[in-house]
């Protein structure tokens, strides 16, 4: 799974086609003019777009070599966000207003893919998103310490650093803004989901130096003077005990005392304001497909079905004596499937994620330059995250990592490992998206993006390509990748139940855990992320069903010509793309294998 691709930036998913959209019909902005041709207009709002991005995000912008923003935190007051939405409804109203016609076919995709950006963009915007900076899993307060883990190589990197810190309670009082506002209008996160989220708060409330802010002022390079390093350490230290910390104290106060005792009763998006349409608009973005919510529940229910007789055959397999809940209490239990140690389990992760590097070169034709590293999920957002994430890096001098959570280690079973690697490292999220971000010929909106439904089902389909690598040779790891499959297909009935069909959270609870093998830890956590992230979980499975179609449609029309390695070539070739652009792609991948043919 995977939710931020780059520290700094809010990574925007795209769509193809988008339900209920805001209208965003706008005149043309004035140096975007017909009297120029197609091609210069869209790149002029190719750059109008990309600036917009760049100054919602001034860490972003200054990895991408922009120094004056060097310091600075986003700036989240009202008058910010309705200015950077008014600039996307400008640019999106020339685009949409743009003569398509002349341009040529990889232009016509970068309109539409950039189009869809915006249009996201502003839907959220109008269905009050920024409410919501917090989930289930974690808010804005422990991903903001993020900014710890920047690069200090000079005292210039220290002084930007400090910088970013005295700013932490404007942009702390500008998120607690929004959480007001939520709990004003009844948009917050089901107050069943934030059970045990106050932990993600006190996480952070420890002595100065044992403060992961406080990191940076024990690790100076070697060149820094005695002097230099008392004088910031002093600096440092004054600062995270006299205003980090507090800020900390405070929205723990706040979240405990009024938010979450406030926080709104009903799980379902559809009981928020105008929340039908804005889950059929989530089912939409998320699929990047013409599909609502009932047609997406009817296909969960059917893939569940298929699943669940494989996973019967392995029980038989096995010799197991018992029904299928009375396996599933096995393997939840029993103390073999589980690590001993976090060291154990990353050990375990690390060694299958060697195994998957050496399968690379007989299903890739091109790897990527950039490595990844192995990871626990870190301490202070474990007890509500999710099992593994990967999580890219934004610099060119940093891998990027598979997080593997370590909290709870009776509640993760080694039984998954395989699975779970394949999808968060390679082939999937690392493969994929490091490849993605070095496409320099993409311009930078598709270089940085990421569509949930090519890079989740990307990461699923990459899970079934271990079976064909060799992989899941004992049958519990097998059952382990069916369980993980399953877990994807109940994602589409239980989303799709809990907040479109009036579902309870204890049926998605029970659906889930009676269909997978997940502990019950993972189904709990599971559940109230989908709960608070609406429409995310239906990107695994719509997006893993049409890849698979697509390489049966490949393999059907090339026969023997069928190249495995240029196939996935040609799928990763643009990077992260809509399902349907994917279809054209792959669709021109056989009209030139036919033509090699002849």
């Amino acid at each position: 799974m995977h939710k931020l691709l780059l520290p700094g930036l809010l990574v925007i998913g795209l769509t193809a086609c988008q339900l209920n959209p805001v209208n965003t019909d706008q005149p043309r902005t004035q140096d975007v003019t017909a009297e120029k041709p197609a091609s210069d207009q869209l790149e002029a709002l190719i750059e109008q777009a990309w600036l917009i991005t760049l100054d919602a995000s001034p860490d972003f912008a200054y990895s991408q070599g922009n120094l004056d923003k060097a310091g600075q935190l986003a700036d989240l007051s009202p008058k910010a966000l309705a200015s950077l939405n008014e600039r996307r409804l400008q640019v999106l109203g020339s685009l949409k207003a743009l003569d398509r016609a002349p341009l040529t076919k990889e232009q016509k995709i970068n309109a539409q893919i950039l189009q869809d950006q915006l249009q996201n963009s502003v839907d959220l915007y109008h269905y009050k998103d920024h409410y919501l900076p917090i989930s289930s899993e974690s808010g804005f307060h422990a991903y903001i310490a993020s900014i710890a883990k920047a690069r200090f190589a000079t005292e210039q990197d220290y002084t930007n650093y400090i910088a970013k810190l005295n700013a932490l309670p404007n942009y702390f009082a500008q998120q607690t803004y929004w959480l007001q506002q939520g709990l004003a209008s009844g948009i917050t996160p089901p107050k069943i989901t934030l059970k045990g989220f106050e932990e993600s708060i006190s996480a952070f409330i420890v002595p100065v130096e044992k403060s992961g802010y406080f990191k940076p002022f024990t690790q100076y390079p070697k060149h820094f003077s005695d002097t230099q390093k008392a004088a910031l350490t002093l600096e440092g230290t004054e600062l995270i005990k006299n205003t980090v910390l507090p800020l900390y104290h405070q929205f723990y106060d706040f979240m405990t005392q009024t938010y979450i005792p406030g926080a709104r009763t009903t799980i379902a998006t559809a009981s928020l304001p105008d929340g039908e349409a804005f889950y059929e608009n989530r089912v939409r973005y998320y699929t990047t497909l013409n599909l609502n919510s009932d047609e997406v529940h009817q296909l969960g229910l059917k893939e569940v079905k298929r699943i669940r007789s494989e996973m019967e055959a392995i029980i038989e397999e096995v010799g197991f004596e018992g029904s299928f809940a009375d396996f599933l209490h096995f393997l939840r239990t029993d103390p073999q499937f589980y690590p001993k140690t976090a060291e154990e389990l990353l050990k375990e992760a690390a060694y299958i994620a060697k195994k998957a590097d050496a399968m690379l070169p007989k299903l890739f034709g091109k790897l990527p330059r950039t490595p990844y590293g192995i990871q626990e999920v870190p301490a202070e957002i474990a007890p509500k995250y999710t099992t593994g994430r990967y999580s890219g890096s934004n610099r060119d001098d940093e891998p990027g990592y598979y997080w593997v959570n370590t909290y709870a280690l009776d509640k993760r079973p080694l039984y998954e490992m395989e699975a779970l690697t394949l999808h968060e490292a390679v082939p999937g999220h690392h493969l994929q998206i490091s490849l993605n971000t070095e496409l320099t010929s993409l311009p930078n909106f598709r270089r940085y993006s990421y569509i949930s439904a090519f890079g989740e089902g990307w990461g699923l389909y990459s899970e079934y390509l271990g079976l064909e690598a060799g992989f899941y040779q004992d049958p519990y790891s097998n059952f382990g990748r069916l369980t993980y499959e399953m877990w994807r297909a109940a994602r589409l009935v239980v989303d799709t139940g809990m907040h479109a069909k009036g579902w309870s959270r204890q049926q998605a609870l029970d659906f889930m855990a009676s269909n997978t093998a997940l502990s019950m830890h993972n189904v709990t956590t599971e559940i109230d992320r989908y709960i608070s992230w609406p429409g995310q979980a239906l990107s695994y499975k719509i997006g893993e069903l049409t890849i698979k179609r697509l390489r049966a449609k490949a393999e059907n029309a090339l026969g023997e010509k069928f190249d495995i390695r240029a196939f996935h070539d040609a799928v990763l070739e643009n990077g992260s793309v809509p399902m349907q652009v994917l279809e054209q792609q792959i669709d021109e991948f056989i009209s030139s294998g036919k033509a090699l043919r002849k």
